[in-house]
């Protein structure tokens, strides 16, 4: 085997290569170092958890509650451990209608401190407006025990005591509550909500007034205001109350569903349809909001219409867009009755005694007890009597 014959070296090959190579050297020296590489982070300063607090705080009282509940959030990722923040986030979340959130975050704040008097009152609140009225009193009195004079606790108490029918205990915590927060939005509303169920409703429209003085964009504040009105047979100031709570949480059927209720009883039908459907829109899988919206086409006679809306409120069924609604089970509650009714006499009225007649068996049979409901039975049967008699027999 013998070697390749080694080639001669090309000197114009040799001079390329050295200029190749001083080019590569003055690019790592004099323009690299100035090139910013895109995927490579770059290191920014982390901003103090103080300053989301600030910002929340602010939005708070710009009344921007949605927008201080995301700085709250932003604070938390900031300090996790610090309860505090859990505990003002629950509070916005309550005032904002969220419930549910609010809870949690009471329940984180008292995981990071046990013994945070703030988290149990907020824990209370949040149990209160979910219906859980056993539970929402064992926190509540577990703050007083750890701050007796605080005032947040003795309105949030306060309010507890209301919905359990505790009217005088109700009262006395209210009062306190204003004696040691003059100055607290919740005080005052604590103090409306015991006059509002005890039929001081001159009383109640003052407090809820002075709470709006120190925020006006809480809707709650003024959906209470708009039942105080309306109780008061102020109905122009209920509908506009409404409204401005409507106005700052649009996503809450409630406004709407309360103003359709005072356009029907003022007799302005084509008013309380307008509402009616905009409550079914807010919420369409609720079944007493469609059902209300049944009962208005019912007032105004447009049957065929209103046995639409009533069967998905009693029955069930699937709207046309889509949404399943689950049929409300007859009870005593007043709205359920209404729709009950209406749903009956509807379909007396349309002459479809077969599907009529078991509805009022039904009523006559399982709210017995309820005046109202006795009476629409049998007006109902009564119609589907006159039905049958009006058919002649064929010879």
């Amino acid at each position: 085997m013998t070697k390749k014959p080694r080639k001669r070296s090309n000197p114009w090959r040799i001079i390329v290569l050295v200029a190749l190579i001083a080019v590569v050297v003055y690019f790592n020296q004099e323009v690299a170092p100035d090139i910013e590489l895109s995927f490579i982070p770059t290191v920014t300063p982390t901003e103090n958890p103080e300053t989301y607090t600030n910002r929340a705080q602010a939005l708070f009282k710009e009344g921007k509650l949605s927008q201080s509940i995301e700085a709250y959030r932003e604070a938390i990722l900031a300090n996790p451990e610090d309860s505090s923040l859990y505990v003002s986030l629950s509070r916005v979340q309550i005032l904002a209608g969220q419930p549910e959130a609010a809870l949690e975050n009471a329940e984180l704040a008292l995981l990071r401190n046990p013994d945070n008097p703030l988290g149990h009152v907020m824990k209370a609140w949040a149990l209160d407006f979910l219906g859980d009225l056993i539970e929402a009193e064992i926190s509540i009195e577990r703050a007083l025990s750890l701050a007796e004079k605080n005032p947040l606790a003795h309105a949030v108490y306060a309010e507890i005591l209301i919905d359990s029918e505790n009217y005088e205990e109700a009262s006395a915590e209210s009062l306190k509550a204003l004696e040691l927060g003059p100055n607290l939005l919740e005080t005052h509303r604590a103090r409306g909500y015991v006059l509002y169920w005890t039929g001081n409703y001159s009383e109640a429209i003052r407090e809820y007034q002075s709470a709006l003085n120190i925020n006006n964009a809480i809707p709650n504040l003024h959906l209470m205001l708009g039942y105080c009105y309306y109780a008061n047979q102020e109905n122009d100031k209920a509908v506009t109350s409404f409204s401005q709570a409507n106005a700052l949480n649009p996503a809450d059927p409630t406004p709407d569903f309360e103003i359709s209720r005072i356009y029907l009883l003022d007799g302005i039908y084509n008013k309380a349809i307008q509402y009616g459907e905009l409550a079914v829109r807010d919420a369409p899988t609720d079944p007493l909001m469609q059902g209300n919206l049944g009962v208005l086409y019912f007032r105004n006679r447009e049957y065929d219409k209103a046995l639409i809306y009533l069967t998905l409120a009693v029955r069930g069924g699937t709207t046309e867009n889509g949404d399943i609604v689950e049929g409300v089970p007859l009870s005593y509650k007043t709205r359920v009755i209404e729709i009950f009714s209406a749903y009956g006499i509807t379909l007396a009225r349309m002459n479809k005694c077969e599907e009529a007649v078991p509805i009022f068996q039904t009523m006559l049979s399982q709210v017995s007890e309820n005046d109202i409901a006795v009476i629409n039975a049998n007006e109902g049967l009564s119609i589907c009597t006159e039905n049958l008699a009006e058919i002649t027999p064929t010879p």
